[in-house]
């Protein structure tokens, strides 16, 4: 195990940043217990010449978590279900999925 790999296990462990979420293929049972940080930056987009705010919600996991994921995909976290929307990427090291969410 490398010492980035350490580190990026230390971040998602440590309970400041890391939260227990449960992940479904398609919204289905069986669930996958892991654990994500969950990020929920606002993005300004440009339509015309206004500037809209958006709320976002973006998810973070461990590859060695979830080994795929796609669009229409589930996380539950605190209750909450978020579905996955576009096509989630996976960092330079391919050790963290990027995914955008909304709430179910």
């Amino acid at each position: 195990m490398s010492a980035f790999t350490e580190a990026i296990d230390a971040l998602f462990a440590d309970a400041n940043l890391g939260i227990d979420a449960v992940y479904r293929a398609t919204g289905a049972d069986p669930g996958v217990p892991m654990r994500v940080i969950l990020r929920r930056p606002d993005r300004i987009v440009d339509f015309s010449e206004t500037r809209i705010v958006a709320e976002t919600v973006v998810i973070d996991v461990r590859v060695g978590e979830v080994a795929s994921l796609t669009e229409g995909d589930t996380v539950e976290v605190d209750g909450t279900v978020y579905v996955i929307q576009g096509t989630p990427r996976r960092d330079e090291g391919r050790l963290i999925w990027t995914m955008e969410a909304r709430p179910a």
